[in-house]
């Protein structure tokens, strides 16, 4: 399983945010639209993030809903076949949820860590910015929170920005879900 430090948060300034994202990473954005669906699950958030007809992953991830950075957990399993998985799952499971989302992706090496910096639009919610700093093998947590520490203070994230759970929960709680 692997894990990482995530951190996320609404965007307040998306010009001014993108360009810091791009300079800390050292290189542009790579553009993804993807569409993620949601299934009820007994612990933790299963997802499949369908990129394309031939194209997905599925995701399953734990951790806690609290602002700032959290420890996350996850396993994913890419597919060549996401739409007759979404419907075996949907059959075993239940959709909770489906997130439609554009998402800047900028990988940075700054800090001697590997972190990903996601600016994501989300349609029915607005935008985001999300940090994600993976943790090596062994790696204490309290690392990747420092780590997440610098990113939030290069990229001006303030306490209120920050968001407690995922997107799917925004979107229940603003009744634009299923």
């Amino acid at each position: 399983m692997g894990a990482n430090i995530e951190v996320k948060a609404r965007i307040r300034d998306w010009e001014r945010q993108y360009a810091e994202a791009e300079r800390l990473a050292g290189e542009q954005a790579t553009m993804i639209e993807q569409v993620d669906t949601f299934f009820n699950a007994p612990t933790g958030h299963l997802k499949l993030r369908q990129f394309s007809p031939e194209s997905g992953e599925l995701i399953f991830y734990q951790r806690p809903d609290q602002p700032g950075p959290k420890l996350s957990e996850y396993s994913i399993t890419a597919t060549n076949s996401p739409l007759s998985l979404c419907e075996t799952l949907a059959q075993a499971f239940g959709v909770s949820g489906e997130l439609r989302k554009r998402r800047w992706l900028f990988l940075s090496h700054r800090w001697d860590a590997h972190t990903r910096i996601h600016l994501d639009e989300v349609k029915g919610l607005g935008r985001f910015i999300e940090l994600e700093v993976v943790l090596a093998p062994g790696q204490a947590p309290e690392e990747g929170e420092e780590i997440a520490e610098r990113f939030r203070a290069a990229l001006d994230i303030q306490d209120d920005d920050l968001i407690d759970c995922a997107y799917v929960d925004l979107m229940t709680a603003h009744g634009c879900g299923p």
